[in-house]
């Protein structure tokens, strides 16, 4: 083997890794779910069923692209602030909360991880959210 030869190899070789980072799919994106309800509830399941619907709709797909952690303390106070420290653990990429009073435990829990909620009547008549100077 020459040196033209030598250099062409190792060139190509130093190329290889790249090339396989480049094929690697997306990191899975991770939601965590602290709904209010308990896990039987009817409405609470028909409302994580089209949360659920919506998310595959638009090409984001459970244990395929996206991870869901879902979380269900039903009207417990303490197990609603065990549940957000759980969920913030996990460091997913968002929470999503329903009922305002799913919402302080998460920011007490973490200032760091998105949380999108619904259901809450007055965000910021009851400091969830703050008013728009």
């Amino acid at each position: 083997m020459n040196r033209r030869e030598f250099i062409t190899l190792l060139g190509g070789a130093a190329v290889w890794p790249l090339v396989a980072r480049a094929q690697q799919p997306d990191r899975m994106r991770r939601i965590g779910v602290l709904m209010s309800t308990a896990a039987d509830d009817a409405e609470g399941q028909a409302r994580i069923a089209a949360f659920l619907q919506e998310l595959q709709e638009l090409g984001w797909a459970d244990a395929r692209n996206v991870g869901i952690d879902i979380r269900w303390p039903a009207a417990d106070y303490d197990r609603i602030r065990r549940h957000a420290a759980e969920l913030v653990a996990l460091a997913p990429d968002v929470i999503l909360a329903t009922g305002s009073s799913s919402v302080p435990p998460l920011l007490q829990a973490s200032r760091c991880v998105p949380i999108v909620f619904t259901a809450t009547a007055d965000p910021v008549g009851i400091a969830l959210a703050a008013r728009d100077s």
